[in-house]
């Protein structure tokens, strides 16, 4: 092993294997485990995969592994232990005591990284509530870690400070922020509105963390937003302009990148990020064809998307990192696909031209008149449509606009 430096902490890796079967993807998230454990700081000294049919309840692991892991523990003067599992309090408690160090699951790291990325007001106060909802419930097993008052991976965000303190103070922080976050939530709205009254449709880049979409959006918008090879570089929601040969634009917004075993206290605190997902025309599924188990992880972000309610959102799947690759293997082409090296700019026009057939696909331009006591209807079309010319005429009002394909019936009595 290499020498690490004396402020960087030390970390053991401990995962579980309850089924033969799954031992690959158990492997695995566990070289996931040891990337997220080094975007938060700290240095892998060892790995232990513990394959048992039956959890522990006191400790997770087996008494023998569990020896193992102690001595792991004293051999490398680790500062922490991280589960890939998540811990009751009870097992938390069991573990620290038994190990002599800190001890964290893989739940609590994805929270110390967040708090560590998010730079936003509000992104802040997202990760803020997450953290206080999960750790909670864990008060009763954080005794030897509130004590540890040298920081690291684990007591970053709320902290020590915070956790210290009653149940009752934090239930009141939790309200506050969820106050707070409603008044920035109806902000977002009045902007979003605004933006819908502008004919520009929007597409949001998704993907498996670290797939390259950061790269991808500054290379399509041209802007030099901050990209790392570390997991969650990107947490706050970011909107930008660009525009196709033929002069459309469209809003491109970036996301936080998806991740097996995401918290749910992440999923539903990062509603900003979300909801920008959520409003899109398009979505663009960015994919690291680099990646050796790349169709595992494009699954994962699938089953993300149908958990948030995108399952009937058109997709274009974006095949990136293909500089990487001596061939592009061979993929099913049933649905739209495009190869693209966001590094080298490689077959990105071919993907601009997929994104502008698929906008146009699903909207027809259209022009309507609508009777002056019949403003409802135009409220909906400024939600449900993008209104490019509004025009106030003695018959009525006069819209040129670019109507979803599926509403056309609901409003043909008023199209000329």
């Amino acid at each position: 092993m290499e020498a690490t430096s004396q402020s960087q902490e030390r970390g053991i890796l401990v995962g579980v294997c309850r089924d033969a079967r799954r031992r690959s993807f158990e492997k695995e998230s566990l070289r996931e485990l040891e990337e997220l454990v080094s975007s938060a700081g700290a240095r892998v000294m060892e790995v232990f995969l513990q394959e048992r049919a039956e959890l522990n309840p006191s400790y997770l692991v087996g008494r023998g592994k569990l020896e193992e892991i102690q001595n792991a523990v004293m051999r490398w003067r680790a500062d922490l232990v991280v589960f890939d599992e998540d811990l009751t309090p009870g097992q938390l408690r069991n573990l620290e005591e038994f190990l002599g160090t800190k001890v964290i699951d893989r739940s609590e790291l994805i929270l110390d990284i967040f708090t560590q990325r998010a730079r936003s007001r509000e992104g802040k106060l997202q990760v803020e509530l997450a953290q206080l909802e999960y750790l909670l419930p864990r008060l009763t097993g954080r005794g030897l870690m509130l004590s540890r008052l040298g920081g690291g991976i684990g007591t970053r965000g709320p902290g020590e400070t915070k956790l210290e303190v009653d149940r009752r103070t934090i239930r009141v922080r939790l309200s506050r922020i969820k106050k707070e976050l409603k008044r920035l939530e109806q902000r977002r709205e009045l902007q979003r509105r605004k933006r819908q009254g502008v004919p520009i449709p929007t597409v949001s880049l998704v993907g498996y963390t670290n797939a390259g979409k950061s790269t991808l959006f500054n290379l399509l918008t041209q802007e030099e937003t901050y990209v790392s090879s570390r997991m969650f570089a990107t947490l706050d929601p970011l909107v930008r302009k660009t525009s196709f040969e033929s002069g459309q634009e469209i809003l491109l917004s970036d996301t936080v990148g998806f991740i097996r075993k995401l918290p749910h206290t992440l999923v539903a605190a990062f509603h900003a990020t979300l909801e920008e997902t959520l409003q899109a025309d398009l979505i663009l599924h960015v994919i690291d064809i680099a990646h050796p188990n790349h169709l595992a992880l494009r699954q994962a972000v699938y089953e993300v998307l149908e958990e948030i309610g995108l399952e009937d959102t058109p997709v274009v799947e974006c095949y990136n990192k293909i500089d990487r690759l001596r061939q592009i293997p061979h993929l099913d082409f049933s649905q739209d696909r495009v190869f693209t090296s966001a590094r080298t700019g490689e077959g990105v026009s071919g993907l601009l031209d997929q994104i502008e057939v698929l906008i146009n696909q699903n909207y027809r331009k259209v022009h309507l008149t609508i009777p002056f006591d019949r403003g409802d209807v135009v409220s909906q079309l400024r939600e449900r449509a993008h209104i490019r010319v509004q025009e106030y005429r003695e018959d009525g009002i006069h819209l040129e606009a670019s109507l979803p394909v599926a509403d056309l019936g609901r409003y043909q009595q008023f199209v000329d």
